[in-house]
């Protein structure tokens, strides 16, 4: 087996940094009492600035100006890691997040899929980048040794038979032992990994802790490691809280839009698609104003679930300024793929059918654009009806049917018309006082059009013209 770690090493930074359309303004993250705020992580501009993780908020301020201040929550650090989890089980069926602001992926049974392993590992990364994710990559033959070669290493992978000299190059320090071990091997003076293993294995045992040794063997995948798996969740949501007042539609676009690409990341590992979803915009002083999202059927576009969020949100009069966005969604279905051809025959400045409906009932509105469903009824006139919801299922017929249905039959005008098939005899309706007993036949008009038609039982009267074929 094959593991991929992806270690992202400013988990929290990245996420507070994710809601900010201005990312390269200096940023703090602190911690702590209200009368001892300590700085727990600071992005490159506000270090350019002086300001660094371990120091006093007062001190910062008293140090330089200028820079913003957020809140390091560990809670929200947990819950992007699970968003991450989401994210990565559309790669690999066992996801484990036993190792904080870690990923761990089994890839062995994936490559078949996504291809070699540098192809597989350009796609995270690009996939992450667009996430807004800082990370480093490391492929190894076990989870454990995956996770500690990303302290020193980035884009590396090793085989079986390298593992054991990459592990006896690591620095004690940085080979996941806890702090007491560590400590307890540097006062006897070992600094690397190999001037334990050239140890015997009984002075280890009694003169260390003993979890020091089932570690290096468990480096060194003599001992197997137990992971937990990730089961994604049934229901997806996330919030963006802002450190201002918005007050304008366009200023939401940004956090939208990180919302939407988020949805579509769970979305996508959990091979599903979305058709209702809820996006909340919360107020200071007054209860949160609801943007209900509906689609005709389940879709995962990013752009195309952007489109139809902007449309619904610049009809909406903002009733206060906006402190926060949330983004809901319950029921996901599943997703089913547009079939499309190998070549795509349609002009570059147009748009697929499905983005251009959504588009317009967003801007007309739900009950614009209308479709047909078929009904369980066998009287042509009972057969169909009008759809806005989109979730009318086709009954299949494999019996001819025209493709125009007149409102009301009329006289076809031809004494004789040619009979291509029939008769059909269709006797419905009884038990609403429709009933009807037609005869109903396919011909061939004198100019060669096809016309669906039909008598009555006995054959007496005219053809009664009921439709035409294309």
């Amino acid at each position: 087996m094959r593991w991929a770690c992806i270690l992202f090493t400013q988990l929290a930074l990245d996420g507070a940094l994710r809601s900010r359309t201005d990312q390269e303004q200096p940023l703090v993250l602190v911690a702590g009492p209200a009368q001892h705020r300590v700085i727990r992580a600071a992005n490159p501009a506000a270090r350019q600035l002086g300001l660094k993780p371990g120091q006093t908020l007062l001190a910062a301020q008293t140090l330089t100006s200028g820079f913003a201040v957020a809140e390091y929550d560990q809670q929200q650090i947990d819950q992007w890691q699970h968003f991450l989890a989401a994210w990565g089980y559309r790669f690999s069926s066992h996801v484990s997040l036993d190792y904080p602001r870690a990923l761990l992926m089994e890839v062995e049974s994936s490559l078949s899929l996504f291809g070699p392993w540098p192809q597989f590992e350009q796609r995270l990364r690009h996939e992450l980048k667009e996430l807004g994710f800082q990370h480093r990559i490391v492929l190894a033959p076990n989870p454990a040794a995956a996770r500690v070669l990303t302290n020193v290493h980035d884009s590396f992978a090793v085989a079986e038979a390298g593992l054991r000299e990459q592990i006896e190059c690591l620095p004690i320090s940085r080979c996941g032992l806890d702090t007491d071990s560590v400590s307890a091997l540097s006062r006897m003076g070992l600094r690397q990994v190999k001037q334990l293993l050239v140890l015997p294995r009984d002075t280890l045992a009694k003169r260390f802790p003993k979890r020091v040794l089932p570690h290096l063997d468990t480096l060194l995948g003599h001992q197997p490691l137990a992971l937990g798996s990730y089961q994604p969740a049934d229901e997806f949501e996330a919030r963006i809280e802002f450190n201002f007042e918005i007050q304008t539609h366009q200023a939401l676009l940004f956090p939208v839009r990180r919302l939407v690409t988020d949805l579509n990341a769970f979305l996508a590992g959990r091979d599903c698609g979305v058709q209702q979803f809820m996006l909340g915009l919360e107020h200071r002083s007054q209860a949160v104003t609801p943007l209900p999202i509906g689609l005709l059927t389940p879709e995962r576009d990013t752009q195309l679930l952007f489109d139809v969020v902007r449309s619904r949100l610049e009809q909406l009069q903002l009733p206060a300024p906006v402190l926060a966005l949330r983004l809901s969604a319950q029921n996901l279905p599943a997703f089913v793929p547009q079939p499309q051809t190998l070549f795509d025959e349609r002009p570059q400045q147009s748009q697929p059918w499905e983005q251009l409906r959504e588009r317009l009932r967003a801007r007309l509105g739900d009950r614009a654009i209308q479709g047909l469903v078929a009904v369980a009824d066998h009287r042509p006139e009972c057969s169909w009806r009008a759809d806005v919801t989109g979730g009318g299922a086709g009954l299949h017929d494999s019996r001819p049917r025209p493709g125009w249905l007149l409102t009301e039959p009329q006289p076809l005008g031809d004494l004789l018309p040619e009979i291509l098939a029939g008769p059909e005899r269709i006797e419905s309706g009884w038990w609403d006082a429709g009933d009807l007993r037609r005869d109903y036949y396919l011909v061939r008009t004198r100019d060669g059009r096809r016309a669906w038609v039909w008598q009555t039982v006995d054959g007496s009267g005219p053809f009664m013209l009921q439709g035409w074929f294309a």
